[in-house]
C-alpha cells in the first residue's frame, strides 16, 4: 500500500478550512502586489499554534476568525 502525502491548501486555514485571506498567498496566485498580510501583525499563541496539523505548520495561515476564537476562548 503507498501512502500519500497531502499538501495543504495556503488559502485554506488548516483549522476550519475556511478562507484565511492571506495577502501573500494572493499575491503569489496572483502577481499582483498586495499590502501587507492582517497576519503579519497578528500574535498567534503557541497554545494555538500546537493545534496545527504537523503538514500545515508553516506552510499555511490559521485565519482571522479562528484566531479570535481562540482568543475568546482562553480568556474565558
Amino acid at each position: 500500500m503507498q501512502s500519500t502525502t497531502v499538501s495543504p491548501d495556503p488559502t485554506r486555514c488548516p483549522l476550519c478550512g475556511g478562507d484565511n485571506r492571506c495577502a501573500m498567498e494572493m499575491e503569489r496566485a496572483s502577481g499582483q502586489p498586495q499590502p501587507p498580510c492582517w497576519c503579519t501583525t497578528a500574535q498567534f499563541p503557541p497554545d494555538l499554534l500546537d493545534r496545527l496539523p504537523a503538514e500545515a505548520a508553516g506552510k499555511t495561515c490559521i485565519c482571522a476568525g479562528c484566531l479570535a476564537a481562540f482568543n475568546t476562548e482562553s480568556a474565558a
